[in-house]
């Protein structure tokens, strides 16, 4: 295994100095640790994800297109003051700095390498396709079933608990109480069924959602426990179940309100189409530029 501090292919001060800052954050990246507390299968792994990172970064910086861009002296000093902000004091920054082999200018010049390379991807990512009222459109009709929201239902439960310490909670007895108040809500005389759900959850319930009459909120499928899931979602509106079993205890539920699910509008969504479709063709473009320049290299090369 080759010494931490030194690039592939290269004996210049500079480029084993920003190699050095690779390695660095692909060990904070991966592992969260500094250099020196690496063990040789975190080393190992630092040193690949370095090699590819450091390598993509000459090959970019070294294009025709990096030529023409300039990272103002403003920019990278933002950066720094970023990077600085982590720590509590200058010299704290300064100490770990030099853990890692590095100090302040070494590291003002790795971020001016990374904003010079960030600047360049981001130019030539630019020329991508326009993405078209078409495009978005397209992408809509064949992928509906991005844009559908689920069915929610607005809920309330009763909870009576299960606890053999106390005689009103065994088993036997809180499902006892859970049939009692169940058959109240459904043959209570007059008043609004909520209301009346409100009060006897206020009452009677055993979940903290007591205070708010027993208000679960708007559930999707999926939230509640398996049992209590399936009996609110074969609920209709405005009915309350029959107690049912958890390993809380016994609740009775009652569903508020349904949702149904539904498709989003294209009008609502397609502005998110078309900025997804244009990181994609960001993308796209950046890639095959890479692979261009790759091709380029390997030409000149033989």
């Amino acid at each position: 295994m080759r010494a931490l501090s030194d690039p592939p292919a290269t004996d210049t001060t500079d480029k084993r100095t920003a190699y050095r800052y690779h390695l660095l954050r692909a060990a904070t990246e991966r592992f969260q640790l500094n250099l020196a507390a690496l063990d040789d299968a975190q080393r190992a792994a630092v040193e690949q994800q370095a090699d590819q990172t450091f390598a993509l970064e000459e090959l970019v910086l070294g294009s025709a297109e990096a030529v023409h861009v300039v990272v103002a002296d403003s920019t990278v000093e933002q950066s720094f003051r970023e990077v600085a902000a982590r720590f509590d004091d200058p010299d704290e920054l300064g100490a770990d700095l030099s853990r890692n082999d590095l100090d302040t200018a070494a590291l003002l010049q790795a971020l001016r390498r990374e904003l010079t390379f960030d600047a360049v991807m981001q130019r030539v990512g630019s020329r991508h396709a326009e993405v078209t009222d078409t495009d978005a459109r397209l992408f809509y009709e064949l992928h509906h079933e991005r844009f559908q929201t689920p069915e929610r239902r607005t809920a309330r439960h009763i909870l009576i608990t299960v606890n053999d310490d106390y005689a009103e909670n065994t088993r036997d007895a809180a499902r006892a109480r859970a049939d009692a108040l169940t058959s109240e809500l459904r043959t209570g005389a007059g008043g609004n069924p909520v209301q009346r759900f409100d009060r006897l959850a206020r009452r009677h319930s055993e979940c903290p959602t007591a205070m708010e009459g027993g208000k679960l909120g708007d559930i999707v499928r999926g939230q509640l426990y398996p049992a209590v899931d399936a009996a609110l979602f074969a609920l209709r509106e405005g009915t309350v179940s029959a107690p049912v079993e958890s390993e809380l205890g016994f609740h009775i539920l009652l569903c508020e309100r349904i949702e149904p699910a539904q498709t989003l509008p294209f009008a609502q969504v397609q502005d998110r189409i078309r900025q997804a479709l244009g990181k994609r063709r960001q993308r796209e473009t950046q890639r095959a530029w890479i692979a261009a320049l790759k091709k380029e290299r390997e030409s000149a090369s033989s």
